[in-house]
């Protein structure tokens, strides 16, 4: 049998040569994200998905991986949730970091706004990484514009304001 690759991680999606995105692993599979070179891996899963690997945290940590969970509810994903995924992403952005929830549908929502917010992205550039896993459904849509809205309306000076 061969090797697993990252290639074959359901919904890879390497964003660049230091971060990637997919959906979950299989528990051979995190032997690839280790060859890899990946330092970080955060995972966006609730622990009770159908698909979770039960014992992830403690499989990584045997690999010499440093493991961040961040369980977001797929129907309520909330600004805490963003905020410390933003967290964890700025503290690590020296690393190599793997993120992943169990579709890459959770992960590829904050990674857009990430890169929008954080990195200065240009929201079409953006956008367009995002629908190569999935078009966000109405409550996903919803969290998205939310967030962009109230990031606009923090950095938003005015005249008025000086």
């Amino acid at each position: 049998m061969a090797e697993p690759s990252l290639t074959d991680i359901y919904n890879f999606l390497p964003i660049d040569a230091h971060w990637a995105t997919a959906g979950q692993p299989t528990v051979e599979q995190f032997a690839a994200i280790q060859a890899s070179g990946y330092e970080v891996i955060i995972n966006l899963a609730m622990p009770d998905s159908p698909r979770a690997v039960p014992s992830e945290a403690e499989l990584v940590g045997a690999y010499g991986i440093a493991y961040i969970a961040i369980p977001v509810v797929w129907e309520a994903p909330t600004p805490a949730d963003f905020t410390a995924f933003c967290t964890a992403m700025t503290a690590n952005q020296a690393k190599k970091r793997f993120v992943h929830c169990i579709a890459n549908m959770r992960v590829s929502a904050f990674t857009f706004l990430y890169r929008v917010l954080a990195l200065g992205v240009p929201v079409e550039e953006a956008h367009q990484t995002l629908l190569q896993i999935w078009e966000p459904n109405p409550v996903w849509r919803q969290f998205i514009d939310e967030q962009l809205a109230t990031y606009l309306r923090l950095n938003n000076t005015t005249d008025a304001a000086q």
